[in-house]
C-alpha cells in the first residue's frame, strides 16, 4: 500500500467528521455515507445542502453541518445549478477540529482544507462525471446560457478537481473500473472497497417468477434505458419500468404495448419487482452498480452491459450475462441466451451476500487500522 502522509500508526482517533456532497435523495452514495456513520456513532456530517426529512431517517444522531450553498435561494431544489460556487463554499468549510475527516465524493466535497496533521480518507464513487469523461454530453444536453456557462467554467472546474485531489491522503475506490479513473484524472492509486447492499433487505421470495423484465433507476441518457425499452418493445418482451428522469417523455413514446412505466416508487415495491422479474436489465456504463447485487441478493438474473462496474457484480453464466455492445440486437442476443439458460436462485443470492454491509465495514475498519487508525471491533451481534 502507498505511503500516506497524516498520523504516526497507533494514533487514537480523535476528532471525527464525514462528508458528502449533498444529501438529497437516497441512493448508492447516501447507503455508503449511512454505512460509514455506523461506524462512527454521533460523528458530524458535513454537506453542501440537506434535505432534514432524508437526514433525521438516513443519519440519526449525526449533527448535520451544511455549507454556504444551503443558504442560497431554492438550494434544495437548484442545488446543481450552484455547482460553480462549490469549490468556494468547500474551502470555507471549517475543519481545524478534526483529526480524521472522511469524504464521501462524486461532487465536490474533496476539495476541503483540513489541518496539515489530519488525515483525509476521500471514498470516491467517481471523479465528477460532468466534468470529465461526460462533460460532452452534458454540454450537448444543456440549453441557452447554460451551455455555454458549462463550456466556459468547464477549464477552471478540472483544474480545480484535480489540484484539489493532492489534499487527499489517502483514495478508495467503490470498484476497480472507478480506481482506473483515478489513476487516470487524478494520477493516484485507490483501495477498491466495493459500497454495501442491503442484502438483510433484499431478499428472494418463496413466490416463482413471473414473465416480466425489470428496468430500475433514473431516466438519463447514459445509464441507456432506450435499449431496454427498444429490445423488450421490438421482440413483444414484457418490460416494467421503475424510475424517472430526463428521457421519460422520449422512453414512452417510443414504448410498445408491451412496456409499463411504473415512476417513482417505493422500496416495498421495488424489492417484490426485483423478487418476481424474470431478470433485470441494466445497460448503461456504471461505475459500480448497487441495483443489480439487489436483485441478484433477491435470486433473480441480470443482464448487464460488459464494462465498468457490472463486470465486476455480475458472473457470467452463473448470476446473469454481459452483452458486448450497446445495440438492441447485442441485448436481444442476451436475454435470448438467458431464456435459454437455466438459474439456480440460491446460487445467485450466495454470490450477492458478498456484497453485504458486514463486508463492507469490515474492510473499511481494516483499512483505517492500517492507516494507523484502529477501530473498536463491534459487540457480537451488533454488525
Amino acid at each position: 500500500m502507498t505511503p500516506v502522509s497524516g498520523p504516526p500508526v497507533g494514533r487514537s482517533l480523535g476528532q471525527i467528521t464525514l462528508l458528502h456532497y449533498w444529501l438529497v435523495s437516497h441512493r448508492g452514495g447516501e447507503a455508503v455515507l449511512a454505512a460509514l456513520a455506523e461506524l462512527f456513532p454521533g460523528a458530524p456530517v458535513h454537506t453542501h445542502v440537506q434535505d432534514p426529512a432524508l437526514t433525521v431517517e438516513l443519519l440519526p444522531g449525526h449533527p448535520i453541518h451544511t455549507s454556504l450553498i444551503a443558504r442560497l435561494p431554492w438550494a434544495r431544489r437548484l442545488y446543481q445549478s450552484y455547482l460553480p460556487l462549490m469549490p468556494w463554499a468547500c474551502e470555507l468549510l471549517d475543519l481545524s477540529d478534526y483529526d480524521l475527516v472522511i469524504s464521501s465524493e462524486s461532487g465536490p466535497i474533496k476539495g476541503v482544507v483540513t489541518r496539515p496533521d489530519a488525515l483525509h480518507l476521500c471514498y470516491c464513487h467517481s471523479p465528477m462525471r460532468y466534468v470529465w469523461d461526460l462533460a460532452v454530453d452534458y454540454n450537448r444536453r444543456a440549453r441557452g446560457p447554460k451551455r455555454w456557462l458549462h463550456a466556459l467554467l468547464l477549464p477552471w472546474l478540472r483544474q480545480w478537481d484535480r489540484l484539489s485531489a493532492d489534499r487527499v491522503d489517502h483514495f478508495v475506490a467503490n470498484s476497480q473500473f472507478v480506481a482506473q479513473r483515478i489513476r487516470k484524472v487524478y494520477r493516484r492509486e485507490a483501495t477498491v472497497i466495493h459500497p454495501p447492499v442491503d442484502t438483510d433487505y433484499f431478499v428472494p421470495s418463496s413466490e416463482p417468477p413471473q414473465d416480466f423484465y425489470l428496468l430500475v433507476g433514473q431516466l438519463v441518457l447514459y445509464k441507456r434505458a432506450d435499449l431496454a425499452v427498444e429490445a423488450c418493445s421490438r421482440a413483444g418482451r414484457p418490460l416494467v419500468v421503475i424510475g424517472t428522469g430526463e428521457q421519460e417523455r422520449h422512453l414512452r413514446r417510443m414504448a410498445g404495448p408491451t412496456v409499463r412505466f411504473l415512476g417513482r416508487q417505493s422500496r416495498e415495491v421495488i424489492r417484490w419487482h426485483y423478487q418476481h422479474c424474470r431478470a433485470l436489465l441494466f445497460p448503461g456504463l456504471e461505475d459500480f452498480g448497487i441495483v443489480p447485487v439487489e436483485a441478484m441478493a433477491c435470486g433473480r438474473p441480470v443482464i448487464a452491459y460488459g464494462r465498468g462496474g457490472a463486470t465486476e457484480t455480475v458472473k457470467p453464466d452463473v448470476t446473469g450475462i454481459w452483452f458486448p455492445e450497446q445495440t438492441v440486437m447485442s441485448l436481444l442476443g442476451a436475454m435470448e441466451a438467458l431464456e435459454d439458460h437455466l438459474w439456480d436462485g440460491a446460487r445467485i443470492r450466495q454470490w450477492a451476500e458478498g456484497f453485504g454491509q458486514q463486508r463492507f465495514q469490515q474492510q473499511f475498519r481494516h483499512l483505517l487500522t492500517t492507516l494507523g487508525y484502529p477501530l473498536a471491533e463491534p459487540e457480537p451481534g451488533t454488525g
